[in-house]
Parts: C-alpha cells; sequence; structure tokens
C-alpha cells in the first residue's frame, strides 16, 4: 500500500462495507451450491455455512465483494466471519479453517487490485473478519450448573489464532475481531493475535466491535459498552 490505513484515517473518514450474509441470502443458494463438486459427499448439511462459498463459489463472494467497492467502501470485510474451528463443527468443516480464511483474504485482495486498476483511487484495505464463535466463556449453558461452560478459554485462543493466521497469510491489512456479545471471547481473541505477532514478527491494526442487545445498553453478558472498552484498552486498537 503506498499508504498506511493508520496515515490515511488521519485524512479522511474511511467507509467500511456491509453485510455478507444478507447479500449471500439474494442468490437463492441451494445445499448443492454450498457443496460444489468438492463437498458433494459431505455427511452433514452445508446449507448455510456461507464461509464455504470462499471455496465453492469464489465468483459470487468477489461479485459482492465488486458490489461494496462500487459503493464506495475502503475497507472489505472477509467472508469468515464463522470460519473457527469452533463454530465450522457444526458442519464438520474444522479441518478446512486455514484454508477458508486464506481464501476469503486472498479474494477480497484480488478482487480490491483488480477494482483498483480499473479505477486508480486507492487504496482499499482487506480486514479478515473473526467472528465471535457460537460459545460463550462467560455464562453457562446449563440452568441448573452455573459453572459449566461449552469451551474453554484455551479452546478459544487456539481456534483464534488458527483463524488470524489464514487471514494474514492470505493477505488481510486489518483483523477485525467483530460482533463481540462476551468480553472474555474477545479477550481470547487478542491474547491469539498478540501470541501470532510475537511469533512471527509481524503486526497489522487491529478493530474490535461489540454488541450491544437490548435497550439498557448492555452486552449479552451483562456489560456496559463503558465496561467493555476498558476491558479491552489494554491492546492497541485501530478502533
Amino acid at each position: 500500500m503506498s499508504m498506511s490505513i493508520k496515515d490515511l484515517i488521519r485524512e479522511k473518514v474511511l467507509l467500511l462495507d456491509g453485510a455478507m450474509g444478507t447479500m449471500i441470502q439474494r442468490y437463492k443458494l441451494t445445499e448443492e451450491d454450498y457443496r460444489g463438486e468438492r463437498f458433494k459427499n459431505a455427511k452433514i448439511l452445508q446449507k448455510g455455512n456461507n464461509d464455504l462459498l470462499n471455496i465453492t463459489k469464489p465468483g459470487l463472494i468477489k461479485e459482492i465483494y465488486t458490489l461494496y467497492l462500487e459503493a464506495g467502501a475502503d475497507i472489505l470485510s472477509t467472508n469468515s466471519f464463522n470460519t473457527n474451528s469452533i463454530s465450522m463443527a457444526d458442519y464438520g468443516m474444522e479441518e478446512l479453517v486455514y484454508e477458508i480464511n486464506r481464501s476469503s483474504a486472498l479474494l477480497a485482495k484480488e478482487t480490491i487490485n483488480k477494482f483498483l486498476n480499473k479505477n486508480n483511487n486507492g487504496p482499499r484495505f482487506v480486514a479478515g473478519s473473526m467472528g465471535p464463535t457460537n460459545k460463550t466463556a462467560s455464562m453457562s449453558a446449563d440452568v441448573s450448573n452455573p459453572s459449566t461452560r461449552s469451551v474453554t478459554y484455551d479452546d478459544l485462543v487456539n481456534a483464534y489464532y488458527e483463524q488470524a493466521r489464514g487471514l494474514i497469510d492470505g493477505g488481510a491489512d486489518i483483523l477485525l475481531i467483530e460482533t463481540v456479545f462476551d468480553t472474555l471471547n474477545a479477550k481470547a481473541a487478542l491474547f491469539a493475535l498478540e501470541n501470532l505477532f510475537d511469533k512471527t514478527g509481524k503486526r497489522i491494526p487491529v478493530m474490535v466491535s461489540g454488541t450491544i442487545t437490548d435497550a439498557s445498553g448492555r452486552m449479552l453478558t451483562g456489560q456496559t459498552l463503558e465496561a467493555f472498552i476498558i476491558s479491552v484498552s489494554h491492546f492497541p486498537l485501530l478502533s
């Protein structure tokens, strides 16, 4: 990039793209579309596994990326919201986590390069999307046993580490820990990123977004927005 995002953000407001899932829904894809030829014999239904489309329908994903670039997005978030070993276990696709994450970033980067070759009004950036997983580290899933947890902190760290490695290897310029509903999950993600940055010697900007679930202004775990910000403020965040 001729100008880093930290430099550019001082000069202009940067626009992040919009939702991926609702865009995919417009195509009314079938089970066969999700499976493609490679996964036609998968034992678990794959319809709804949007992240798998990075492999089975890459052209469709690039088309959505292009639409967001044409609408004015400065930052594309990758189609990798659920591509962690914890969430992908629902589809029996845990072994593909690295490949899917790397593919999602590569597709976004290729789309940006093609767009800039035509328009020459860059730069544009790729944000590796890292969703909250479908587990919570702070709350019990069993009302009769408050100490029960469906996932451990170490499980989350390992899952996020593997996801981030794929996204960075695919060319992500930023990592986006998004839609956080449990701050402990987010802290596991940040810890995983710090470990990865230390190991590789390469550090890229990190963004975090949290989700307020009701009119009280609190997250699902009961934390206020101010408390959430304080909880993650130990990490140097881009936003």
